[in-house]
């Protein structure tokens, strides 16, 4: 396997000297589907569409603080191929969405972009109202993709059908305000699996890390179900999760950032939703992406035995198995309050 740096700014500087291949012009395709110009892209499962290998998040382009800045970061990453665009109604309190919806206004960035988002109501009326709040926004009148977000709670899968949840998001779909639906969340395999089971969804979203393969693993249990589904799986949390794009793995040394992006693109999921707070970060991650192969079996194998002795017991992967790193607005939907929450 080969030698890859410590931290994520020694990958940058050492990938960008070995020359322009890996600056923003056109580069060689990756081992997926890539035209002369832009970036690898793989089927969204059973839609019939194709989306770029990675996927810029929502929540960090809506903590840049210089909207300006945050702007120029997006139109960027379109014109180097990154065309698939997280969001969430709940990104720092509507903000996220805000900004992503004034950057793909200008110019016909919009048509050149695969926009999902993030719904989180639990019930038809706030469904209505948050899809409603997501459209305007995102100045646009229909979403690509919209996803039930959080299912973290085993309860979750009974409230998205029993209150009318699906139905109503059916509803925008028949009604040209959506395209496609699917899901997301963090805490459990179990509660994926249930989802899975409820609606012929053709999306699901999840972490997708390294350490996942030994503690309560979604690659290992979901997504080979999805797959066989034809349901596409979107990853996320590679470098761990964090506020900061640096991520838990990285900071605490279990890998270097460079060995986690390469280890989720290697799983079986259509795209990788990564954190991009700064143009520096996004160059990095369009020279992983751009020149992206996978990795072999042996190379997933000493990767995995890297990991293993600080893997197991999921001290790397805290939002698995308590409350403290679920969305303030889900905790509240299901009454708890911060002392709870902390006492998990």
């Amino acid at each position: 396997m080969m030698d890859i740096p410590n931290n994520r700014r020694e990958f940058l500087q050492t990938s960008l000297a070995a020359g322009a291949a890996l600056t923003f012009t056109a580069g060689a395709p990756g081992a997926d589907d890539a035209s002369a110009k832009g970036l690898p892209t793989r089927p969204l499962g059973k839609t019939g569409e194709r989306v770029s290998i990675i996927c810029l998040g929502g929540w960090h382009i809506g903590a840049v603080k210089d909207q300006a800045e945050a702007i120029k970061i997006m139109h960027a990453a379109l014109d180097e191929g990154l065309t698939f665009f997280d969001n969430a109604w709940d990104y720092h309190d509507g903000g996220s969405e805000e900004i992503m919806g004034k950057a793909l206004s200008m110019d016909g960035k919009r048509k050149k972009c695969f926009l999902m988002t993030k719904n989180c109501g639990r019930d038809a009326k706030t469904v209505k109202q948050h899809l409603e709040d997501s459209l305007r926004r995102l100045r646009t009148d229909c979403i690509d993709l919209v996803q039930f977000h959080e299912i973290n709670y085993d309860n979750d899968p009974d409230w998205i059908m029993e209150r009318g949840c699906l139905a109503e998001m059916l509803k925008a779909q028949k009604a040209g305000k959506v395209r496609f639906i699917g899901f997301t969340g963090h805490k459990d395999p179990r509660i994926h699996l249930e989802m899975l089971k409820r609606h012929p969804w053709d999306t699901v979203q999840m972490p997708i890390n390294i350490c996942d393969y030994f503690y309560r693993s979604f690659q290992r249990q979901v997504v080979p179900e999805a797959n066989r589904r034809g349901v596409a799986v979107l990853g996320m949390k590679s470098l761990g999760g964090g506020r900061d794009h640096q991520g838990r793995l990285v900071a605490a040394h279990v890998c270097t950032a460079a060995e986690a992006r390469r280890y989720a693109l290697s799983q079986d999921i259509a795209s990788l939703v990564c954190g991009i707070d700064s143009m520096e970060v996004l160059k990095q991650d369009i020279a992983i992406a751009r020149h992206f192969q996978r990795l072999s079996e042996e190379e997933l194998s000493q990767l995995r035995g890297k990991v293993k002795a600080v893997a197991g017991d999921g001290r790397h992967e805290r939002f698995k198995s308590t409350q403290l790193f679920d969305g303030i607005y889900h905790r509240q939907q299901h009454g708890l309050t911060q002392k709870e929450v902390e006492g998990s």
